[in-house]
C-alpha cells in the first residue's frame, strides 16, 4: 500500500497539461512557485548547526530523488541502497524527506526503542478524500481515535474467534469456485485462474464485511469497478504531497476532482449497504448474534460503554479498510502462489501430496486438516516472503527527532520500509534468497506476524496489519482446496517457455499478466 509516485508520471503530467501552463499567466505563476520553493529550501537549508543526517545518494535541485524510483519503487530503491550500501538511506522528494529502511537490524532498533515515534501516517491527498479523511485504521494518525479503532478491528471484527465464524462464508465461496473449474475443465482449455481468484477473494470479504456478495456468477460486480478505481488513485502520482504550494496544480489537472468522484460513488454504495442493514436490525431487534462487520459496528454504535463516538463516517472508513485491505492482498498473495506451483513443478507435487494425505476421501477440507498440512504452511510462507503483497510497507510518518543507526532522524520525516529488500537480504537469507524454496521454513520457528523481523509482509509494532489471521486464513483455505480438486498444467503455448512474472505496482504489487493455467480434475480413489 505504499504511496510512492515514479518519474515517469511526473513527466507524462507536465506534457498533459504543459499547454495549460503555458498560459502566459499560469505559466508566470508556475515558475514563481518554483523559484520561491527552491528559494526556501536554500535559504532554510542555510544556517544552523550541521546534522549527521543518514546518508543521501546524489539528487537534483527542487525535485530531488524523485527520479530515481522507476516504475517499481520497491525494486528501484534496493537497487540503489545496494549500490551505496546503505540499510538506512535519506531521500528527498520534492520537499519530503523520506526516510528507506532496507535492512532487518534497523527495523529490529525501531521495534525495540522507536515504535511510538514511527507509529503515525502521514496524510496524503487522495488517502485524506477517499478513507473519509483518514477515519480507517490503515491511514489513521497515531493517536486517540486510531487506538480505538484498531481495538474495536482486532478485538470485534478480525479476532481468531471472528474469523473462524465466518469459515461457513469461505467454505461455500469454494464449493462455487471449485463447482466452475470443474465445469470449465470439460472443455480441456486454459481458464484465466487469476479472475477467479480476484472474484472469490472479493465476495469472501465483501460477505463477511458487507453481508453480500458482490461479485455474481458471471464475473460481474455492482461494487468492483469503483473499487478497483478507488485502489489505483491511493497509489497515482499527486503534486501536493511533494510540493504543498503547488496543490493548484492538481486541481487544474483535474486528479481532485476525479478522487471527490471515486469517493461519491463509493460513499453512496456504503449508505445505501448501511441504511438497509439498520432497518433489517430495527425488524430483528431481539437478535444478539452479528452476522457481518456492519452488524458489529452498528451495534457498538449504540454500546453506550463504548467510551467514545463512532459516526457513521467512522463506520464507512474502516468498512473501506477492511475490504480493500482484504480482498486486495488475498487475490494477489494467492495469484502469486499458483504462478509458483507451475514454476515449481516439484513443488507442487510435495504440496498436494500433502494435502491429499491429509484429507482423504474426506467430501471437504476443514480447518483441522489445514492446521495439518505443514510443508503448505511452507509454501505459504516462501510465496509472502518473496511475493509481499505490499512490498514497501504503508509509510510511516516520524514524530519528532530522534537518533537511529548512529545518524539523526529529524521530526516528520517520511518513512519508507522496504520488506520486499528485507526478505530478500542475503545477510539474513543464506541460502537461494531469490529462489522459492520452501524447505527453508521446515522445522523453523520463524513466522510473519511481526516478531521475526526478517519477515514481515504484515508490518510490525503497532501499525502492523490486524488482519494477518483472516487474510491467511482465506489464503490457506482456497490453495489447499485448488490442490486437492485439481491438476494443473500450463497451456501448450506457454509450454517450455518461462512463465511471465513480471510486476505492475499499484495499491499491491500484482503479475502484470494473468495466469492462465489447465485445470484436471481430481476424484479421490474409492
Amino acid at each position: 500500500m505504499a504511496l510512492l509516485p515514479q518519474l515517469n508520471q511526473l513527466w507524462q503530467l507536465y506534457e498533459l497539461h504543459l499547454k495549460t501552463l503555458f498560459h502566459p499567466l499560469l505559466f508566470s505563476v508556475f515558475l514563481l512557485s518554483i523559484l520561491f520553493l527552491f528559494k526556501r529550501r536554500r535559504s532554510s537549508s542555510s544556517g544552523g548547526k550541521v546534522l549527521n543526517l543518514p546518508p543521501s545518494p546524489p539528487k537534483f535541485p527542487i525535485i530531488g530523488n524523485i527520479h530515481q524510483l522507476g516504475s517499481l519503487p520497491h525494486r528501484s530503491l534496493r537497487a540503489l541502497s545496494q549500490k551505496h550500501g546503505y540499510d538506512l538511506m535519506l531521500l528527498q522528494l520534492g520537499q519530503a524527506p523520506t526516510l528507506v529502511i532496507s535492512s532487518a537490524e534497523m527495523v529490529k532498533e525501531i521495534l525495540k526503542s522507536h515504535d511510538i515515534v514511527f507509529s503515525n501516517r502521514p496524510k496524503t491527498t487522495a488517502a485524506d478524500i477517499l478513507l473519509y479523511g483518514c477515519k480507517d485504521v490503515g491511514f489513521a494518525p497515531y493517536g486517540g481515535y486510531w487506538r480505538q479503532v484498531r481495538k474495536i478491528s482486532v478485538l470485534e471484527l478480525l479476532s481468531v474467534k471472528r474469523v473462524n465464524q465466518f469459515q461457513f462464508v469461505r467454505d461455500q465461496e469454494v464449493e462455487l469456485l471449485v463447482g466452475r473449474i470443474r465445469k470449465a475443465s470439460q472443455s480441456g482449455s486454459s481458464i484465466n485462474i487469476s479472475e477467479l481468484l480476484i472474484a472469490i477473494s472479493n465476495n469472501i470479504v465483501a460477505r463477511c464485511v458487507l453481508g453480500q456478495s458482490v461479485v455474481d456468477e458471471n464475473g460481474k460486480s455492482r461494487f468492483g469497478e469503483v473499487a478497483r478505481k478507488l485502489m489505483v488513485q491511493l497509489t497515482e502520482f499527486c503534486i501536493a504531497d511533494f510540493f504543498p504550494s503547488l496543490r493548484w496544480i492538481d486541481a487544474l489537472r483535474g486528479f481532485i476532482g476525479r478522487l471527490k468522484e471515486t469517493f461519491a460513488e463509493m460513499d453512496a454504495f456504503y449508505d445505501e449497504v448501511i441504511e438497509e442493514r439498520k432497518a433489517a436490525l430495527g425488524k430483528d431487534s431481539g437478535s444478539s448474534d452479528a452476522k457481518d462487520f456492519i452488524d458489529i459496528l452498528l451495534q457498538l454504535q449504540k454500546d453506550e460503554m463504548l467510551g467514545f463516538e463512532l459516526a457513521q463516517s467512522d463506520i464507512k472508513g474502516i468498512l473501506m479498510d477492511m475490504f480493500l485491505g482484504g480482498s486486495d492482498t488475498t487475490s494477489t498473495a494467492l495469484e502469486w502462489m499458483m504462478s509458483e506451483l507451475m514454476r515449481n513443478p516439484e513443488v507442487m507435487k510435495k504440496a498436494q501430496e500433502e494435502v491429499r494425505r491429509v484429507v482423504g476421501k474426506k467430501p471437504k477440507i476443514d480447518l483441522d486438516d489445514i492446521n495439518q498440512m505443514e510443508y503448505l504452511k511452507c509454501v505459504v510462507k516462501e510465496n509472502l516472503r518473496l511475493h509481499p503483497p505490499a512490498p514497501l510497507l504503508v509509510p510511516r510518518e516520524t514524530t519528532k527527532d530522534i537518533e537511529m543507526g548512529g545518524y539523526h532522524i529529524p521530526e516528520k520525516t517520511r518513512v519508507f520500509i522496504n520488506a520486499w529488500a528485507i526478505q530478500r537480504d542475503p545477510r539474513m537469507w543464506l541460502d537461494r534468497p531469490e529462489e522459492f524454496v520452501p524447505e527453508r521454513f521446515m522445522n523453523s520457528n520463524v513466522e510473519f506476524k511481526g516478531q521475526d523481523l526478517q519477515l514481515i509482509p504484515f508490518g510490525f509494532g503497532r501499525r502492523g496489519c490486524p488482519g494477518v489471521a483472516f487474510g491467511v486464513c482465506s489464503t490457506e483455505y482456497v490453495i489447499a482446496n485448488l490442490l486437492y480438486w485439481f491438476n494443473w498444467k500450463l497451456s501448450g503455448d506457454q509450454l517450455g517457455k518461462d512463465l511471465d512474472m513480471s510486476e505492475v505496482y499499484g495499491l499491491t504489487v500484482q503479475k502484470k499478466v494473468h495466469l492462465y493455467v489447465v485445470p484436471i480434475p481430481y476424484f479421490p480413489a474409492a
